[in-house]
C-alpha cells in the first residue's frame, strides 16, 4: 500500500497549508538531487514529497483524499509518482535562493525536458456501472505533433534560431552574493529558441488539436468528484520530456429508487396501513433485481431494514456497504365508499375521533329538491 501522504510530510491531518508547504520544503530542501548526487534512495524521497504536497497543498484534492484515499485523486489505488522535471515545472520557485538550479546540474545542458500539458475530461454514468465497474469510450481532443514542422514550430524549410539572450539555454542564472538564482529566460520562454517564419499548420505552437479515441475501464465503486489517471494519455513533452496524463471526472446520475450515503444506499419502501399493523412479505429492490423482505406486525413509520452487504463497494477495500430500507406508511388519497365505511368502523372501534361524513354536492342537491313531506 502507498504510503499515507500526511506521514511523508510528517504532519497531522489538520494541518493548516502554511505547515504543510513548511514541512514539504523542508523535506525536499534536505532530499534536493543537486545537494544529493547519485542518490537515488534521496531522489526517491524527493519524488515521494512532491507528490504529497501536489495534493495536500490543493482543497480539492485534499477533500478527496482526505474522503476516499488514494484512490480519489490517483484512480487504481496506485501511486504516481512524479519525474524530477516534473517536480522542478511545478514547485521550482520554492528553491529559488538557495543555490540549486533544475535538478542535478542541467544549468549548462539548455532546455531540459519537460511533460506534457495535463488533459482532464469528465465522464457521466449509472449507478449501477458504479457499482459493478465499467469499461467505457471516451473521445475528447488533445494537441499532437504538428505534422508539418515536426514540432518544431517554424515554417517547413526553415529553423528555429538559438535564443541569444540565453544563448540557448533557456535560463538565465543570476547572482546574488554566494548564492545564485536561476530563472527561466524572458526572451524564449524557456524554449532555448526563437522562431523567425511560423508553421502555417500550428501558428509556431508547434502542435495541432487532433481527435482521440480511448477504451477506459472505470473500476467498482467509484463516486462523483474521483478522479482516474491515465498516465501518459495527455499532450507531448517539450525537448524529449515524457507525456502529461488524462485526469478522467466520474459523475454518478441520481437513481430513482437508491439514493448513495458513501457505501451505504438508502431506499424508501412505502407499505400501507394494513401491512405496517398485520405485516407483510414485500418484495423489495436490491442492486442484483428484487429481495424477499419480511416486515413483522406493528412495523413503526421511519424503521429501517438493513440488508448486509447490499450497497456499494468501497473504492478502497473492495468491501460492500448495506442497503438499507426504510419504511415508509403510505396513506390512500382516494376512498371508494365500501373502503371509507371500513375506515370509520376502525376508528369507532379504536375509540378514535375522525372527520364526519362529507355530504357530496349531489346528495345535497337532492335533498334540496325533496319536500319534506315526501320523505
Amino acid at each position: 500500500m502507498p504510503r499515507d501522504y500526511y506521514e511523508i510530510l510528517g504532519v497531522e491531518k489538520n494541518a493548516s497549508d502554511d505547515v504543510i508547504k513548511k514541512a514539504y520544503k523542508k523535506l525536499a530542501l534536505a532530499n534536493h538531487p543537486d545537494r544529493n548526487p547519485g542518490d537515488e534512495e534521496a531522489v526517491g524521497r524527493f519524488k515521494e514529497a512532491a507528490e504529497a504536497y501536489e495534493v495536500l497543498s490543493n482543497g480539492d484534492k485534499r477533500a478527496r483524499y482526505d474522503r476516499f484515499g488514494h484512490e480519489g485523486v490517483r484512480g487504481g489505488g496506485r501511486t504516481q509518482h512524479a519525474d524530477v522535471s516534473d517536480i522542478f515545472d511545478m514547485f521550482g520557485d520554492l528553491f529559488e535562493g538557495f543555490g540549486f538550479g533544475g535538478g542535478g546540474g542541467r544549468r549548462s545542458r539548455g532546455p531540459r525536458p519537460t511533460r506534457g500539458q495535463h488533459v482532464q475530461q469528465r465522464i457521466e454514468i449509472d449507478l449501477l456501472e458504479a457499482a459493478k465497474g465499467v469499461a467505457r469510450s471516451i473521445e475528447f481532443r488533445r494537441r499532437e505533433t504538428c505534422s508539418d514542422c515536426s514540432g518544431s514550430g517554424a515554417k517547413p524549410g526553415t529553423q528555429p534560431q538559438s535564443c541569444e539572450y540565453c544563448g540557448g539555454h533557456g535560463q538565465v542564472v543570476q547572482s546574488q552574493g554566494i548564492f545564485q538564482i536561476q530563472r527561466t529566460c524572458p526572451a524564449c520562454q524557456g524554449s532555448g529558441s526563437t522562431i523567425g517564419e511560423k508553421c502555417d499548420g500550428c501558428h509556431g505552437d508547434g502542435k495541432v488539436p487532433k481527435p482521440v479515441k480511448l477504451e477506459v475501464n472505470i473500476p467498482a465503486g467509484i463516486d462523483t468528484g474521483m478522479q482516474l489517471r491515465l498516465t501518459g494519455e495527455g499532450e507531448p513533452g517539450e525537448n524529449g520530456g515524457p507525456r502529461g496524463d488524462l485526469f478522467l471526472e466520474v459523475t454518478v446520475q441520481s437513481h430513482p429508487l437508491f439514493q448513495r450515503d458513501e457505501d451505504d444506499l438508502i431506499c424508501e419502501v412505502p407499505i400501507t396501513y394494513t401491512q405496517s399493523a398485520l405485516g407483510a412479505e414485500l418484495d423489495v429492490p436490491v442492486l442484483e433485481g428484487r429481495h424477499s423482505l419480511r416486515v413483522p406486525a406493528g412495523t413503526q413509520p421511519g424503521t429501517d431494514f438493513v440488508i448486509r452487504g447490499g450497497g456499494m463497494p468501497n473504492p478502497r477495500t473492495r468491501r460492500p456497504g448495506n442497503l438499507v430500507i426504510t419504511i415508509q406508511v403510505e396513506v390512500p388519497t382516494k376512498l371508494n365508499a365500501d373502503h371509507e365505511e371500513l375506515l370509520r368502523q376502525l376508528a369507532e372501534f379504536e375509540n378514535t375521533q375522525v372527520t364526519p361524513h362529507r355530504t357530496s354536492f349531489l346528495e345535497t342537491l337532492k335533498e334540496w329538491f325533496v319536500p319534506q313531506d315526501d320523505e
